[in-house]
């Protein structure tokens, strides 16, 4: 049995967002936490989430979209990464400790670029702001 915390990344959909949180989180801090990710909904996982964290040596391509009920367990921690989750935020017992670091939607930021490259800028500005926080928000658990 793993005495490690449990720490959820928690976001509307677990496409982008929290997945690139958990991506970078285990990169960073696998060996003190246990960490997932999962959303209100499930929506499928953003290639562009996927793209711009290889670009920085992060594989998510194996993550799966999923919704709280999927992960199946109790978390020390849960962490939302958009404001929305935040206000759709289940109640957990009075031990999880609950979160908020909110971030961009990187979609929704993208939406009215037309060139590729423009589009993964979206996300990899994004993905750094989540990178730059990471300790902060590990910080704010341990």
């Amino acid at each position: 049995m793993s005495d490690k915390q449990k720490v959820l990344f928690l976001c509307t959909g677990n496409s982008c967002r929290s997945q690139m949180a958990e991506g970078i989180a285990r990169k960073l801090y696998s060996e003190k936490l246990s960490i997932e990710s999962a959303g209100i909904e499930k929506h499928g996982m953003n290639p562009y989430a996927m793209k711009v964290m290889e670009e920085i040596g992060i594989d998510i391509s194996s993550h799966s979209s999923k919704t709280l009920e999927d992960t199946g367990m109790d978390f020390d921690c849960v962490i939302t990464v958009c404001d929305h989750a935040k206000e759709s935020c289940p109640e957990f017992s009075g031990q999880t400790n609950i979160i908020h670091f909110p971030f961009p939607d990187p979609p929704k930021l993208a939406a009215k670029k037309d060139d590729e490259e423009e589009k993964l800028n979206c996300y990899r500005g994004v993905r750094d702001e989540i990178y730059d926080k990471m300790n902060e928000v590990i910080a704010a658990i341990v």
